[in-house]
């Protein structure tokens, strides 16, 4: 599974580009999105990697960011009773069956993006116009997405 934040606005982008990131539902900076790790879905990722960062988010971070951040309503959040009702007894069970595949966020009625905060100490020391491998926060990854959502949430 992989886990997707917007970076940077899309002022001055192409329709192509911004459509594309409506597709994936990232419609706001310092938003994540999780999607599964298929090739349509690599492509879309890939032809937006200069706005946004992903990387393969592991299952302990996947269920603290179902604890904190998500919402079954604008206004409700995801408690362990609301858990129970769908027959799952805590964040680290849905973490392993959304990483599996046995279900997705859609069935379960959870809002697909979580609304982080800026991350605490910035992107990185070349900031948000640089891709990762030479110090900014575009791009993939791959594992290090664990230390940027830790830092936002």
């Amino acid at each position: 599974m992989l886990a997707v934040i917007k970076v940077r606005g899309v002022i001055g982008a192409s329709y192509d580009l911004k459509h594309t990131l409506n597709l994936i539902n990232l419609t706001k900076t310092n938003h994540l999105v999780l999607i599964q790790d298929t090739a349509q879905m690599k492509k879309m990722v890939h032809k937006v990697k200069d706005y946004v960062t992903y990387g393969e988010i592991s299952k302990e971070m996947l269920a603290k960011v179902l604890e904190k951040k998500a919402r079954i309503t604008e206004t409700k959040k995801l408690t362990l009773e609301a858990l129970k009702e769908m027959k799952i007894k805590d964040y680290n069970e849905l973490a392993e069956q959304l990483i599996s595949g046995k279900t997705t966020l859609k069935k379960l009625g959870i809002k697909r993006v979580f609304r982080l905060k800026a991350p605490r100490k910035g992107y990185g020391r070349q900031g948000t116009g640089k891709p990762f491998k030479i110090g900014g926060a575009l791009g993939y990854r791959a594992t290090a997405i664990d230390d940027l959502i830790k830092k936002m949430i």
